[in-house]
This record gives structure tokens, C-alpha cells and sequence, in this order.
């Protein structure tokens, strides 16, 4: 029997009876393999490398200087420590300057891992175990790059000069790109102090590492854990790099949902291709009956069949999918760092499933009533009637389906809102598809027979049409939201931004540099107001003490209270500042305790006004009371804080200034001669920052709009799928118009217009949908107000019409080829 099964599948393959089916599996194992395998393959690194990415066996970070009680203690339990500190600087190479992120490390930096550095840009990269020696600092290629440095210059960096070493490569403890847009410069934490960046107010990340033998590191965790202040964390082998698992994990979920459009398409494409095929051998199967195989022969007859089939599909779009991997690490792991083993065979598992799925779950069940045929389909063309096991087995194939869908969301609660959703969008799809070929088929009165018959047959197939623009119009619309929408996003946001909107920001000015500072640039012509900024750590709400603990399901509250909060004092509302709930306190209240918040903040921490709110500001506690809330002008470029007070509140605190204005692009002497005579400022250019984050947007872009490529495809299977399912049909009905008169060229403008019209109908649906999304979007999660550009609308139905055609042509040819006498004969 296995032998028979498998000469059968050989000869339906050659024949093509079930390319169609193979194709729609090999698709959607394809795509789902491709995300498990570069999935796999980063986590794997990650798992694999923690101790390397950290750096160390455990680490310890924190926004503030850590207590010198954490070091002394690892070195009094025999572990070795090490230190980095992380701040963004401005790097002189002449009088040229250059933001670049600062990190300080220790002579025994790295404990764990090395350190890639290279003799000059594009040399070989030779291994090292320490960091740079005292008097050298390490620039990174962008860094090298940006400022022409050759190894041996001297560079710049505060009031300390360092001479430039090799070219830093790889940093173990590096992860995300994009979470350090400046380039690296990387020097010995002794020439800091001489450097004079470090002040009060200035923005720097510790990190302690600690390496050792298992047990004593287990015991100092043991030791520290309960000591820890607010803000201060731990990351060993089982956390090692938050950021970048999250973003992973993320990333994974986000792709395996979109793959999962594709395996829906081809569930709708194999469900097609398996009916077709139950349509095509009834009368195979009823002889086969008639000569004594029993229906449980059958069955077991075409079950090995379509395990044949099944082995065969999962192995090719296994070998695909590897392939296109390479494609999404391509494009993503340009935003890492990290070096990657191979996949594991656990990232077929899920792709494994899902062929399982849409095979046993809408291919099957059509078998179902294949191997009951009755025995008088030889003499009388009955079907037999749909038992009870295939209606259960395509209920059994939607439920498996809507539970993978859960799975790979990663939770039940999201998981079961893409449920929703997709049922939502292709319920949406369906009603508005049905409702165009139900209004075109009321227009056959069009002159000329081509597009009279081509709307007619339109008509008549009206549930296949259906699915057909359905299945490509979900495909189409997610390129047109990757592409054009994209784009329009982004470009409603730049409009919002005036044209002298501040385009620079400069941190780190010192109270005795304020009045110098402010003079330099009036006198250049440069508007700028320098505000005065400290950091504290919000503590308590309401009398209860918070902590990310207070915030178990929400992700942005765990963030920004375990973070230090810039806040600042002021008389007036500043621009771009507007009061929507409560009194502002002015100069009035000055020295009360009171507090302006951002109404945003106060909405994801749950702030209400009247709250006393209690900040950690240098060691000691500073109460507040909420008088207001603010909604602030974000895309306006000011300077803006999340909590404001009246003058007298926080004045006795450690402040530095911050500022913002707009700099002419041709203006290329103010700000060097700014940093000349303070070399401690830090200058943030927007522009630069914001074009590398378009760049990484551009990357991410392009690895979803691949995967979607997969969803395209399985809707160009779904179509030609509804085509071939009604081969035979089609086939009669044009061999009895050729016997009628009809040419074949009529015959063919008449399916070129069928076509055409399913591809422009999907097209539209796509486009008018992309802008529906896009503006819901811009206006709920972005306050953007969308330009509505029609090009996408009338642009698409052509791209959709020369799709369909593309794809439905060959078969056309097919059936116009076909002798009138030969199908009138196979018809009959």
C-alpha cells in the first residue's frame, strides 16, 4: 500500500493534479520556517553567548553611581570585577567635532568575552582581551570615519587629549544598534576624571561585572539582590541582555503573525486544490469500488498519498525557508551585533505543524467523502452526500489554526485579538468583494461581447470571484501599507515639524557656564532658552510606593519608573505646553510644593491631580503635590519635561542646562567655536539622529515586506487555485459557446476582462483599505493628519489587474486550447 501510494503520488505530480496542493504547502511551510529559523538562530546566540554579551558572569547597572559597597564585596568573596561607564561626549579630532557615545572601562574589562579591534579601518581584526591603555582611546569605524582618524592622531575628548589606537570592531557587551546612534569611542576609565565631563546632571549608564566560579557568583546574587537601590539591576546567564530579547521576541511575534496571513491563504488555496482533486477522481474511485476496494482501502489508499505528499512539501519549503532566512538576517542583523550558530532542528517544529495543519485540517477532509463514493457514480454522476467527519474535520483544521495563531502571538490575550482580527478583515473583505461582483454583474449591458461575457461569468462564479479578490486584495494591501503608506506616514510627520523648528540640543551646561553660554549665542544670532534640569526618581504616588512590580502588564509604566526623570522649574507655560486639567502654578506659588505633569505620563502611571508625588533627587526626598496636567507639543522639537514646578522648589539642587535651536544649514562656525571654549557640552544634531533612525526603519521594512512576498504569493495560489476548481465547469461552458459560433478570440477578451476585473477589484479593496489603516493610524496612535493621495487608489486596481492576468493567462490558454468536442464529451 505504501508502495502504491507513492507511485500514485508520483504519477498525480507529473499530471499536475497536485502541484497546486504541494505548491500551498511548500508556501506556507516556507514561510513560517524562515522566521523559526533566524528566531532559533538568535536565540541560540543568546543563549549560548550570555556570559560573552554581558561581559561578565553578572552585571550591575544603574543610571546613578553604584555603592562602593557592591565591588568591595565581589573582591572579598574571590570574584573578579570590572567597570564601564557609558555617556554620550563630543570628540575633537583639530577643530572638528563629533557626538559620539563615551565608554569608559577598567583595566580588567572584559571579564568574559574579547574585544575585535583592527590596525586601521578595513584590516584584519585581531583579538584582545583588556580594553585600552591609559592615554589611548579606541575610536569605532563610523567614528574614524566621521572625523578622517588615522591610528596615532591625537583626539579630543573634554579638556583631555588621548591618542587614537586601533579601530574597535566588537564589543561583547554590544547588542543594539539602534540603541546607540552615535558611534563608540572607547577609552581607560583613569583619564576620565582629567577629562572634566563628568558633572552634575550629566547622563551616564554603570555597570559592574563580576566573573568568577558558579557557586560564588550564585552567592554574591544571593548577597546583593536584597541591597539593590531603586533603579539598580541585575542581569546574569538567564536575563543577559533584556533589550535585545525583548526586541527579539517582539520582532518574532510580529513576523510570525504576518507569516500566518500566508498560512491562511494557503489553507483557503489546499482546501481548493484537495476539492478539486475529490472532483477529478470520483470516478476513479467508484470503479475502484465496483472492483471489489473496500472505502477503508481508499482511505488508507490516499491517506499515504497525501503523507507522501505531505513529507515532500515539508522538506522543500524546509530547504526554502532555510534559504530565505538568510535573506530576513540580511536585513535585521544589521541592527545587532551578534555572531549567530546554526538553527537548531527544534525551528522546524512549528513550519512541521503547520504543514500538518493544512493538511489534515483542509486537505483531508475532502478524502473523507473521496473513499465514500458509491458504487452507481460509474452509471449515475452522484457525488454521494457530505458526511457528518468532513464537516468535523475542516472545524478541527479552523480550531488548530486558531490555536497556532495563539501560540506564535505568545499570549492568549493577543493571540486572540489577531484571531478577531483576521476574522474581522477577511469578514470585511468578503462582504465588500461580494457586494462589487454582485453591482458588476448588474452591468452586462456593457457594449461588446468580451466585457458583456467576461461580467457574466463573473457573476455566475460569484463565491469563487469572491475568494479570488479576497485572498489577493489581503496581499496587496499589506505591500501597500509596507510601501506607500509607510512612506506617507513619515512624511505627514515631517510636515508637522516647522521648517526653524530646533534642530539641535546642547546638554551638559554648568551653572557657572550658563550666563557664557547664553551670551555666545545670542551675540551669533541664535534664539535659544537654556533651562535648568535635575534628575530624580520617582519614589512614591499618592503615599504608595511604586516600582515595575506596580506595573505587572504594562511594559512603558515598568520603564519610566524604573528610570531617572529630568525635571525642571519655570514661572510661565512653555510654548507648545498647554494646561488641560488644573491650575498652572506661576510665580505665585514660588518655593510650594507643587508639580506640573505631563498628561501622558500621568495617564500610563495613573496620576491624578491632588496626588502627592515623592521624587529621590540626590539622596534625599523632594514631595510634590499635582496642581496640573500638561499636553506638550512633541513633534515641536523644544526642549520639554515630564514634571514641572515653580521657581524655589528645586533650586538648591545640583542643576545642569539644557537648550534647543535651530542651526542654518550653512552656519558651520558657530557651533565649533561653541565647543572650543566649552569642550564639555555635548551637542546633539536631530537631523543626523532621525535620518538613522529612517534607515533602520527602511531595514525592518524591507525584512517584513519579504516575508510578505509569502502572503502574495499563497493569494496568487488561492487565485489560481479558484480557477482551477472550476476547470471542468469553464471548460464545458466555453467548448458549448465555440460549438455556437463564438471565436476564440472573443473568448479570450471575455476571460481577459473576467481576470482583470477580479485583479482591479482587489487592488481597490487593498488601497482603499491601506488608507483606512494608514489614517486610523496617523490619527489614533500618531495626532498626524494624513494627506490623502489618490495615486495608491487608482494606481493598485492596474497592479492588481496585471497580476491576475499574469497568474490566470496560462490557464486561460489551457482552456481555450481545449477541442469543443472533447469537452462537450467529458462533459456530457
Amino acid at each position: 500500500m505504501i508502495r502504491l501510494a507513492w507511485r500514485l503520488l508520483r504519477r498525480e505530480l507529473r499530471s499536475g493534479e497536485l502541484r497546486l496542493l504541494f505548491a500551498s504547502l511548500v508556501v506556507a511551510v516556507a514561510a513560517v520556517s524562515a522566521v523559526g529559523f533566524f528566531a532559533d538562530r538568535v536565540r541560540q546566540a543568546l543563549d549560548r553567548q550570555a556570559q560573552q554579551m554581558m561581559g561578565g558572569d553578572l552585571v550591575v547597572s544603574a543610571e546613578h553611581p553604584l555603592a562602593e559597597a557592591y565591588a568591595g564585596e565581589a573582591r572579598r568573596q574571590g570574584l573578579r570585577v570590572a567597570e564601564a561607564w557609558l555617556f554620550p561626549s563630543m570628540v575633537f579630532s583639530g577643530a572638528q567635532p563629533q557626538l559620539a557615545e563615551i565608554k569608559a572601562v577598567s583595566g580588567d574589562y572584559p571579564l568574559r568575552g574579547e574585544l575585535g579591534v583592527a590596525p586601521a579601518v578595513q584590516q584584519p581584526v585581531q583579538a584582545m582581551e583588556q580594553g585600552p591603555t591609559k592615554g589611548s582611546a579606541w575610536p569605532d569605524e563610523r567614528l574614524a570615519s566621521a572625523l578622517n582618524l588615522q591610528p596615532g592622531q591625537t583626539l579630543g575628548l573634554g579638556a583631555v587629549r588621548l591618542e587614537a589606537g586601533g579601530i574597535l570592531t566588537q564589543e561583547p557587551d554590544r547588542g543594539v544598534n539602534f540603541f546607540n546612534l552615535a558611534p563608540r569611542l572607547m577609552m581607560h576609565l583613569d583619564d576620565l576624571p582629567a577629562s572634566g565631563l563628568i558633572q552634575p546632571g550629566s547622563r551616564i549608564r554603570y555597570r559592574l561585572m563580576v566573573a568568577g566560579e558558579g557557586r560564588a557568583v550564585e552567592a554574591y546574587k544571593r548577597w546583593l539582590t536584597p541591597r539593590l537601590a531603586g533603579g539598580e539591576r541585575i542581569e546574569d546567564i538567564q536575563n543577559a541582555r533584556p533589550e535585545v530579547r525583548n526586541i527579539l521576541d517582539r520582532a518574532q511575534r510580529f513576523l510570525g503573525l504576518a507569516t500566518l496571513l500566508t498560512v491562511i491563504l494557503a489553507a483557503v488555496a489546499a482546501a481548493l486544490s484537495a476539492r478539486r482533486y475529490l472532483q477529478r477522481h470520483l470516478d476513479a474511485c467508484a470503479v475502484m469500488r465496483c472492483l471489489g476496494a473496500t472505502q477503508g482501502e481508499l482511505l488508507r489508499l490516499h491517506a499515504l498519498l497525501f503523507v507522501w505528499l505531505a513529507a515532500l512539501a515539508a522538506l522543500l519549503g524546509s530547504l526554502l525557508g532555510y534559504a530565505a532566512h538568510f535573506v530576513l538576517a540580511e536585513w535585521l542583523l544589521r541592527l545587532f551585533t551578534i555572531q549567530l550558530p546554526p538553527p537548531g532542528v527544534a525551528a522546524l517544529y512549528p513550519a512541521l505543524a503547520i504543514g500538518v495543519v493544512l493538511l489534515f485540517g483542509f486537505a483531508f477532509p475532502p478524502l473523507l467523502q473521496l473513499a465514500s463514493v458509491p458504487t452507481l457514480r460509474v452509471l449515475r454522476r452522484e457525488m454521494g452526500p457530505a458526511n457528518r467527519w468532513q464537516i468535523i474535520g475542516y472545524l478541527l483544521g479552523l480550531l488548530l489554526l486558531a490555536g497556532l495563531i495563539v501560540i506564535v502571538a505568545g499570549n492568549a490575550k493577543l493571540g486572540g485579538i489577531a484571531v478577531g482580527g483576521f476574522v474581522m478583515a477577511l469578514g470585511v473583505f468578503w462582504l465588500v468583494a461580494r457586494a462589487i461582483v454582485l453591482l458588476l454583474g448588474r452591468m452586462r449591458g456593457v457594449v461588446g461581447f468580451g466585457w458583456r461575457q467576461g461580467l457574466a461569468s463573473l457573476a455566475k462564479h460569484g463565491a469563487s470571484s469572491t475568494l479570488q479578490i479576497v485572498a489577493l486584495a489581503i496581499g496587496l494591501m499589506a505591500m501597500i501599507l509596507l510601501t506607500v503608506t509607510r512612506a506617507e506616514l513619515l512624511d505627514a510627520w515631517q510636515q508637522t515639524v516647522p521648517v526653524d523648528a530646533p534642530n539641535r540640543f546642547v546638554i551638559n551646561i554648568q551653572p557657572d557656564q550658563r550666563d557664557g553660554v547664553a551670551d555666545f549665542l545670542q551675540s551669533a544670532g541664535v534664539e535659544a532658552e537654556l533651562s535648568p534640569m535635575i534628575r530624580g526618581r520617582l519614589t512614591q504616588i499618592a503615599g504608595k510606593p511604586v516600582s515595575a512590580a506596580s506595573y505587572p502588564e504594562d511594559e512603558r509604566a515598568q520603564r519610566l519608573v524604573e528610570r531617572e526623570f529630568n525635571l525642571s522649574w519655570r514661572a510661565t507655560v512653555p510654548p507648545g505646553n498647554r494646561v488641560v486639567a488644573g491650575v498652572w502654578a506661576g510665580e505665585e506659588a514660588r518655593g510650594q510644593g507643587v508639580a506640573s505633569v505631563e498628561e501622558g505620563l500621568a495617564k500610563t502611571l495613573g496620576i491624578r491631580l491632588g496626588d502627592e508625588l515623592v521624587f529621590s533627587v540626590a539622596g534625599r526626598e523632594q514631595t510634590m503635590k499635582v496642581g496640573s496636567l500638561r499636553k506638550l507639543d512633541w513633534d515641536s522639537m523644544r526642549v520639554n519635561f515630564f514634571v514641572l514646578t515653580p521657581p524655589g522648589v528645586l533650586d538648591d539642587a545640583n542643576a545642569s542646562y539644557i537648550t534647543s535651536f535651530h542651526l542654518n544649514a550653512d552656519d558651520k562656525t558657530t557651533l565649533p567655536e561653541l565647543l572650543k571654549r566649552y569642550p564639555n557640552l555635548t551637542v546633539i544634531d536631530i537631523g543626523a539622529m532621525l535620518g538613522q533612525l529612517q534607515n533602520i526603519i527602511g531595514q525592518v521594512s524591507a525584512a517584513i515586506q519579504f516575508v510578505f512576498l509569502f502572503t502574495l504569493l499563497a493569494g496568487a495560489l488561492v487565485l489560481q487555485a479558484a480557477l482551477l476548481s472550476a476547470f471542468d465547469e469553464r471548460r464545458y461552458e466555453l467548448a458549448v459557446m465555440r460549438a455556437l459560433g463564438a471565436l476564440r478570440g472573443q473568448l479570450r477578451r471575455a476571460m481577459a476582462v473576467e481576470l482583470a476585473v477580479i485583479g482591479a477589484c482587489a487592488g481597490l479593496i487593498a488601497a482603499l483599505a491601506a488608507a483606512a489603516v494608514g489614517w486610523a493610524i496617523a490619527t489614533r496612535a500618531f495626532d498626524l493628519s494624513l494627506h490623502f493621495d489618490p495615486w495608491p487608489i487608482l494606481l493598485a486596481p492596474l497592479a492588481g489587474a496585471a497580476l491576475t492576468l499574469l497568474v490566470g493567462w496560462m490557464l486561460a490558454r489551457r482552456l481555450l486550447a481545449t477541442p469543443p468536442l472533447e469537452a462537450l464529451r467529458s462533459g456530457a
